[in-house]
């Protein structure tokens, strides 16, 4: 419908006399002061006015969803620290970063904490120049000596030992990894750093599960936080629970300057990169798939599962009451609170409530205590 002219008088457009309409009645837009050629309320769709608030309305939507996304990971990350108290008063972190888009995410988030927590840690990153030939030398030093942050690139021609230990088409990631883990320790020490942060996300746990279990025959993925194998540092990973696709886009909207792994992503048909594809299938293909595997790594039940080891399988008696409960047959199908619609509670369902820590963790993600005059 067309509304009635401000002011009244012949509609040029369609040619229909009206009566002028009360100031107090006047809908919005007659105060706008339209053209002759158009009369009533609705501008035509090529109004600037439209133009301008369709593409505020564009880019407010997207700044929120920016603030969301790193919200998202701030609170992820915080939440790890917090569940396996990676982090101390007093720790000095290194920060592993390879010039990819997780150890970016991991020192941006890290940085982030760091100006708001409630405790002091220091930060140092701390790159390895392993000589790959048109390796970017210059991209992560212009970086960080931009954002302010202390760091040392440590320069040791690791390539040039996988290339001659190893037979041409042979996959290169252990050697290298064991290389440059061993650098990696050994700089931790020369700097007096407490603690490694290394860059590994939700699915790179999930997919180093499932190498295990197909390729080595082990129910063994990566901790969260762990000694490190020569038993002298501690290694955490807080990236433990964000997943990979929130990483992507983080990037993107950082513009971090990404140096691609010539050494090993140009190989074909790696094993990480199969189960990779196989992990990034199923999540699109059955949603809520990851998310349920990665709830699993933390409630195992070591009764209900092979190893004598874990469980005092040969000294079971009849009547001994069982922390997770005795034989089912089979689990219930329900899902776990988080990923289930909500219904009935089954009885049957094992519930598992995790022990408290008896170390007192202080909140990463709380705000630094106000001082007196601030």
């Amino acid at each position: 419908k067309t509304a009635p002219c401000e002011l009244g008088g012949m509609c040029p457009t369609f040619g229909v006399q009206f009566k002028p309409l009360p100031s107090f009645r006047r809908p919005f837009f007659s105060n706008m002061r339209f053209p002759n050629a158009f009369c009533g309320t609705i501008p035509p769709l090529n109004f600037p006015y439209f133009k301008a608030q369709t593409a505020m309305s564009k880019k407010t939507k997207q700044e929120l969803e920016n603030n969301k996304l790193n919200k998202r990971l701030r609170h992820a990350v915080g939440d790890a620290i917090n569940d396996f108290n990676m982090i101390e008063p007093g720790d000095k972190i290194m920060v592993c970063l390879s010039g990819g888009k997780d150890s970016y995410a991991l020192l941006d988030i890290l940085r982030q904490l760091q100006a708001s927590a409630p405790i002091d840690f220091e930060l140092v990153a701390v790159n390895l120049d392993q000589k790959q030939p048109g390796f970017p030398e210059e991209v992560l030093p212009t970086y960080l000596e931009s954002i302010g942050v202390p760091y040392k690139i440590v320069e040791e021609d690791t390539y040039s030992t996988v290339k001659r230990v190893l037979d041409e088409g042979k996959t290169t990631c252990s050697l290298c990894s064991r290389l440059r883990r061993g650098i990696l320790y050994r700089t931790a020490k020369e700097l007096g750093c407490t603690k490694i942060a290394l860059g590994h996300h939700r699915d790179d746990i999930l997919a180093t599960m499932f190498l295990n279990m197909f390729y080595g025959g082990k129910l063994k993925a990566m901790p969260p936080k762990l000694v490190s194998d020569n038993g002298e540092h501690i290694v955490i990973r807080p990236l433990a629970y964000v997943k990979e696709k929130d990483l992507i886009k983080y990037a993107e909207l950082k513009q971090f300057p990404i140096i691609p792994c010539n050494l090993c992503g140009s190989q074909p048909n790696l094993q990480r990169q199969v189960i990779g594809d196989m992990l990034r299938d199923w999540d699109k293909r059955f949603p809520g798939r990851i998310e349920s595997m990665f709830s699993a790594l933390q409630n195992v039940v070591p009764s209900h599962l092979a190893d004598p080891e874990l469980f005092d399988f040969v000294g079971l008696e009849r009547g001994q009451t069982l922390k997770h409960g005795g034989d089912l047959a089979f689990d219930s199908e329900k899902m776990p609170e988080r990923y289930s619609d909500g219904g009935e509670e089954d009885e049957s369902e094992i519930k598992i409530t995790p022990s408290k820590p008896e170390r007192k963790v202080i909140n990463i993600l709380a705000n630094k205590p106000k001082t007196c005059g601030a």
